[in-house]
């Protein structure tokens, strides 16, 4: 059995060696790579990637980059490809093919068919001398000296290598395409992710009650509110405007300092110019405007008006954190 203490060495040098061959990429990028990318953005077409083995897993990953940036994509299996898929590459298509060596025999019986239908190839290979790489319209090094794997056998610094080139051919696409985040959330609708891209205080707030009190409230009736409306705070409002607000914080100073308080009022303990934010903010700046200023709750408001609070409750219950 080998020594654990190794465990950690060896999860470095695989780290640090594909590290080096993804750095070693840039050195590869060439007048292919930017007309490869101006041809896919000029296409009328989709982005067809396929691949053999694990270089098809990366294409399928490179296909859900595309698609979920704004590049229309679709995965074929080369093995499949040459047994009745090549249906699914239409006439303006751009393919892109990935391939190690470029010379296994899928690879070599697929180009020329999709050749013959007008396609062009994209290649991604770490032989640009290979049968791929010579063949192709475009040509993309994805070459690394070894492995990371110690026997310079399994698939690891090279398919590491395909995904990257893959990721640099999306966001190249995705600037040339003006992709913005409000886009980026179309096509994220679900998850923490989405919710960050459309989610605005409004939705936040809806089921929220909408605590408030006046300057002149008893100190106990701003106790009964805030305990009633349980958010933790209060708004003071006076002419229809925040003037202040009243926090569970702010409470407990006040019974440390005071040892009688019927006498008090919210104005007596309130803080003036509390945080505020529009009711139809993003979500995500609610959020940071609490880690900034180090608070739980911010008053919301619709233009002047006060329309209730949000909390840090909200946020994380909608996984937005």
């Amino acid at each position: 059995m080998k020594n654990k203490n190794t465990i950690i060495e060896n999860a470095k040098q695989t780290i640090l060696a594909e590290s080096k061959a993804i750095a070693n990429l840039v050195n590869f990028l060439n007048e292919d790579f930017k007309n490869a990318i101006n041809f896919m953005h000029n296409s009328n077409g989709r982005i067809i990637v396929t691949g053999i083995g694990k270089s098809a897993n990366i294409a399928g990953k490179i296909v859900a980059t595309f698609n979920s940036t704004g590049t229309p994509a679709i995965f074929m299996h080369a093995a499949d490809a040459i047994h009745g898929d090549l249906g699914i590459i239409q006439k303006n298509d751009v393919v892109i093919c990935i391939s190690k060596s470029g010379n296994t025999p899928e690879i070599k019986v697929l180009v020329p068919l999709i050749k013959n239908y007008g396609n062009k190839i994209i290649a991604i290979t770490g032989n640009i001398q290979s049968y791929l790489g010579v063949n192709a319209d475009f040509t993309l090094s994805s070459y690394v000296d070894k492995e990371a794997c110690p026997n310079n056998l399994a698939p690891t610094s090279s398919t590491t290598a395909q995904v990257v080139i893959g990721d640099a051919l999306a966001v190249c696409l995705l600037e040339l395409n003006n992709f913005s985040s409000n886009d980026f959330a179309k096509y994220h609708p679900g998850g923490a992710l989405g919710k960050k891209l459309y989610l605005r205080v409004k939705d936040l707030i809806e089921k929220n009650e909408i605590p408030q009190v006046s300057p002149s409230t008893l100190i106990k009736d701003v106790i009964i509110e805030i305990s009633k409306k349980r958010l933790g705070t209060t708004a003071v409002i006076d002419a229809n405007k925040i003037v202040g607000i009243i926090t569970d914080g702010d409470l407990r100073r006040m019974l440390k300092d005071n040892s009688d308080i019927s006498h008090l009022m919210a104005k007596d303990i309130m803080s003036i110019n509390p945080k505020t934010i529009q009711v139809n903010e993003m979500a995500i700046t609610a959020l940071e405007t609490m880690e900034n200023n180090n608070i739980t709750q911010i008053l919301v408001k619709d233009n002047t008006t006060y329309v209730g609070v949000v909390h840090l409750h909200d946020l994380l219950k909608e996984g937005i954190f």
